[in-house]
C-alpha cells in the first residue's frame, strides 16, 4: 500500500502501548508493496528500539504467522521472528485490522538491489529447507492445499468482457483497459493455457511440500550486511515444489532462464528433477492473479489514490521484452508444447 490509511498515529501509539506493552515515540508509514489490504509502518520505541509493525485487513488466518514462527522455531534463519504481543498471541487488533509485530530489520527487496551470486545461492538453501522441513500434522491440516482452482481464470475473463464493453472516465482505468484490449490475445492465451494444464494436473496429482507460494522479488528482504530473507508469508500452501521455484529464472528481476541467477540458486538448492508442467502452470496462474487483482482494482473502482498509477506501471511492466509474460510462454514452448 502507497497510500497510508485512515489511521493515526495516536492510533497506532495507543495499540503499541495497550497490546505490545511499548511506549512509542515517534510512527512513519511505510509506502511499501501495491497489496491495498497491508498497510506497514515503523515504530520507535522512547528506549531507541525500533519496530516493523503490518496492519492486514480482510481474511487473516492465523496460519499466516503460525507457519513462520514455527519454521524460525526450527531453526530457519531466512524468516524475520514475530514480537508477541503482552498476552503471548502472534498478533494483535487495531479497530479492522490485525497488528503484526516484527524487529525493524533495515533492508531493500530484490526489486530495489541486485542479489549477488551468493545471496542466490544462499536463497536456494533456505528454500530447499522449507520444502523440506518436518511439518507437525496439526499445523499441517492449517496449511492451504493447491487445488488448481480456476477462480482467477474466471476474474480475468470477466474483466476482458467488462474492459470491451465500458467506456472508463477514470483516466488509469481508461489506460488500463486500452492496453488490456492490445494484449488480448496473450491475455486469453495464457488463460486457456492454464485451464489446460490446470486439468491436467488434477488428473495426475503431484507431490507437495511446504511453499511459501509468493516467493518473488518483492518478497525478499536484503540487508546491508547481505543476509537475506523471505518476507510475506500471507498464502503458504501445500503444494508441488515448482510453486516456488517458478519464480527462478522468470524474468521477474532481470533472472532469466538458464542465467546465472539461476544456476547459483540451484547450486544452494542442491539437485532437483523440474516438473515443467506445474512449473508452467505456476508461472502462468501467477500472471492471471496480478492481472485479477490489479484489473479489478483499477477497472472495477476509482479508490486508491497514489497505488492506482503504481499499479498500472506493474501491470503493464508484466508483457515488457524480457519479464515473466515473455518468459512464461517461452517455457510453455520449450518444455510444454514440444
Amino acid at each position: 500500500m502507497l497510500e497510508r490509511p485512515p489511521i493515526s498515529n495516536e492510533q497506532i501509539t495507543t495499540t503499541m502501548e495497550g497490546i505490545y506493552g511499548k511506549e512509542i515515540a515517534r510512527v512513519s508509514f511505510l509506502p511499501l508493496g501495491y497489496d491495498q489490504n497491508t498497510a506497514n509502518f515503523q515504530v520507535e520505541s522512547w528506549d531507541g528500539t525500533v519496530f516493523f509493525l503490518k496492519l492486514r485487513k480482510r481474511a487473516f488466518k492465523p496460519i499466516t504467522v503460525e507457519l513462520p514462527q514455527f519454521l524460525v522455531s526450527m531453526g530457519v534463519k531466512s524468516i524475520i521472528p514475530i514480537v508477541n504481543t503482552r498476552d503471548g498471541s502472534l498478533w494483535g487488533q487495531l479497530g479492522e485490522y490485525v497488528t503484526i509485530l516484527y524487529p525493524f530489520i533495515d533492508g531493500q527487496d530484490g526489486y530495489q538491489t541486485k542479489l549477488s551470486s551468493r545471496q542466490w545461492t544462499e536463497l536456494g538453501k533456505a528454500i530447499r529447507l522449507i520444502h523440506t522441513v518436518p511439518i507437525p500434522a496439526d499445523l499441517k491440516r492449517k496449511i492451504p492445499r493447491e487445488n488448481y482452482d480456476s477462480q482467477w481464470r474466471k476474474t480475468v475473463r470477466c474483466l476482458m468482457g467488462i474492459e470491451k464493453q465500458h467506456d472508463f472516465q477514470d483516466p488509469t482505468a481508461r489506460k488500463l483497459s486500452i492496453f488490456m484490449e492490445s494484449k488480448r490475445f496473450d491475455i486469453c492465451r495464457m488463460v486457456e493455457r492454464a485451464d489446460a494444464l490446470a486439468e491436467n494436473l488434477q488428473q495426475n496429482p503431484r507431490g507437495c511440500v511446504l511453499c511459501h507460494a509468493d516467493a518473488h522479488p518483492g518478497n525478499y528482504h536484503v540487508t546491508s550486511q547481505g543476509d537475506i530473507y523471505l518476507v510475506d508469508w500471507d498464502n503458504p500452501a501445500w503444494a508441488p515444489k515448482e510453486h516456488d521455484l517458478m519464480c527462478i529464472g522468470a524474468g521477474m528481476s532481470g533472472d532469466l532462464p538458464g542465467g546465472n541467477e539461476e544456476k547459483c540458486f540451484y547450486q544452494g538448492y542442491g539437485p532437483v528433477e523440474i516438473d515443467w508442467l506445474a512449473l508452467t502452470y505456476f508461472r502462468y496462474e501467477r500472471i492471471i492473479q496480478d492481472i485479477a487483482e490489479f484489473g479489478k482494482f483499477l477497472l472495477l473502482s476509482t479508490e486508491g489514490g497514489d497505488d492506482r498509477q503504481q499499479s498500472y506501471k506493474y501491470f503493464i511492466d508484466s508483457f515488457s521484452p524480457g519479464k515473466v509474460v515473455e518468459i512464461a510462454f517461452q517455457t510453455d514452448r520449450d518444455h510444454t508444447t514440444k
